[in-house]
């Protein structure tokens, strides 16, 4: 988490409460927009997804703005869209954060299309899904490769009037310049034969690898290594940054500072960004593919320490989920995790949601009353930001059928299952919130990382002894903190053997919150792995 663009900052609140006030209008007339693509841009019909931009400034180009801004926004699916042929938006589509098109508020706009394409993948499991093919960009249509937009274009609404818009994309996104390698920093992508395998395309993954001091000086030493775990990125691991000389950049090129070789990985799905680096039965074998065939190679072309207790884990929010959930998976793979901040260990919370006791997605139900459900939260004040029919909707108009690229779409592809159609089966009905209990079965018996070790601790716990560290601020603008309480509840009880790690919470922070800095943390790291391998050089 969050990118949501599981990353968009929820400003739309005020946005909504500004339409809400606009005066009654009984003279509303008929506001279409007619988009098309240009015949040079690409010959072929299309499949896929056209968006609106709607923004009252073009400081940046709309489509820039949306997940920055709470930038008004619309999504309209295609199928086999001819060149000059045109998508509607109109009354009948829905957007975010307001949601008809007929409450736009009059005024001066800045208006951009924007046109995501879709790949077929007819998967090894029989079905065939119609995503967005991620383009090493991390699963985000404003700036994906390939995609097609339109010039940005000025304009006035007037909703006493009718008016028909046109836009016509026809301009294509360039390709992502990978960072070249450098003495400290080194790129790998490869070909994953288990994923494309599965998906029926070629699907690749990465790493992004951070050399210690001293690694070209001393040909015959070998390191251990720390997985930082996370969104995709090709940045290096833990900000590590050559021109800035930023403080990690320091801390890292001293002379005593812990040799280690930093990783990050790239594992982007047609879902998200990250695929949460686990199988699963909607995204495939992405965990078989991770540790079967990607760190085989980093390990084969760099020096690491090829042994358990020598690959550490960490990772903020969906890296917090997924180095608590490989360590705990691969127990003996991995030597330990410190995790931050983790997506739901637990799925009595997940954003606001209980999984396994609410009727209804979007509210509580009391027994003379009912309360929206509160999505995100302002950290500093405890103030609710974001309901979560509001993030629903954001998502629903990202995609449909779970393909947003969205923080909840995310959890329902990795922690559910497959429905009649091929894409996941939804926790819920995104139109009216019912919950659907069989998926929330499904959840809890395959990636409920409480209930997991609860069934499996008298096998699993000795392989993960001393292991467990996990970070949160007890006012997470998410709540992830509840996960982790119910986490640390039945941890702190376990005998035969106790878990012996640590949990640490700021009693004030918010998502990301940290008691000390990246340097800090491997320091930490490096002091644990003396105590428990004392030989280590």
């Amino acid at each position: 988490m969050k990118k949501s663009l599981q990353f968009i900052p929820f400003f739309c609140l005020l946005l909504f409460n500004a339409v809400a006030q606009q005066p009654a209008n009984n003279k509303k007339g008929k506001l279409q927009f007619k988009i098309s693509f240009a015949s040079p841009v690409s010959e072929q019909p299309l499949t896929g997804r056209m968006f609106l931009v709607i923004s009252r400034t073009d400081s940046i180009e709309p489509r820039l703005q949306v997940g920055r801004y709470g930038t008004q926004f619309f999504g309209v699916d295609f199928k086999n869209l001819q060149p000059s042929k045109e998508v509607i938006v109109d009354g009948s589509t829905l957007g975010y954060p307001v949601n008809d098109l007929k409450d736009i508020p009059p005024g001066d706009y800045f208006v951009q299309a924007v046109l995501s394409k879709y790949t077929e993948f007819k998967r090894a499991d029989g079905h065939t899904l119609w995503m967005h093919m991620d383009q090493w960009e991390g699963q985000d249509w404003r700036r994906s490769p390939g995609n097609i937009y339109s010039k940005v274009q000025k304009i006035s609404i007037n909703q006493s009037a009718d008016q028909s818009i046109k836009l016509q994309a026809d301009q294509v996104i360039a390709p992502i310049q990978v960072p070249a390698d450098t003495k400290w920093v080194k790129h790998i992508k490869i070909k994953s034969e288990l994923l494309s395998k599965f998906w029926g395309q070629p699907i690749y993954i990465g790493a992004t690898i951070l050399l210690p001091k001293g690694y070209n000086e001393n040909p015959d030493k070998h390191y251990p290594t720390v997985y930082e775990e996370g969104h995709f990125s090709l940045a290096a691991p833990f900000g590590f940054k050559e021109n800035d000389k930023n403080q990690f950049y320091k801390d890292w090129t001293t002379d005593d500072f812990p040799p280690f070789i930093a990783i990050t990985l790239q594992h982007p799905t047609p879902y998200f960004d990250d695929s949460y680096a686990v199988n699963t039965v909607n995204n495939g074998p992405y965990g078989d593919a991770i540790h079967k065939e990607l760190i085989p190679e980093i390990e084969k072309q760099f020096r690491c320490i090829r042994e358990g207790y020598a690959r550490l884990l960490t990772g903020g929010s969906t890296g917090g989920w997924e180095s608590f959930a490989l360590q705990v998976l691969y127990p003996e793979f991995y030597g330990g995790t410190w995790s931050f901040s983790p997506d739901p260990l637990d799925f009595h919370n997940v954003e606001g949601i209980n999984v396994y006791e609410d009727k209804n997605a979007f509210y509580k139900e009391f027994e003379w009353y009912k309360t929206p459900t509160i999505n995100t939260r302002f950290w500093a004040t405890g103030d609710a930001r974001l309901t979560s029919q509001q993030r629903i909707t954001m998502e629903l108009v990202n995609g449909t059928k779970g393909r947003s690229g969205g923080q909840l779409d995310i959890w329902s592809a990795v922690f559910g299952p497959i429905g009649d159609d091929g894409y996941f089966k939804p926790l819920f009905n995104k139109e009216t919130g019912v919950m659907d209990t069989s998926v929330a079965r499904y959840w809890k018996e395959n990636f409920d990382m409480r209930y997991y070790l609860e069934k499996n601790w008298t096998t699993v716990g000795p392989k993960l002894v001393g292991k467990l560290h996990v970070f949160a601020g007890r006012m997470d603008d998410f709540f992830l903190n509840f996960g982790v309480y119910h986490m640390e509840d039945f941890l702190t009880k376990t005998t035969n053997p106790a878990y012996n790690g640590s949990f640490n919470y700021g009693e004030r922070g918010g998502h990301g919150w940290r008691p000390y800095s990246s340097g800090q943390l491997i320091r930490e790291m490096a002091a644990y792995l003396k105590k428990t391998h004392p030989d280590i050089n």
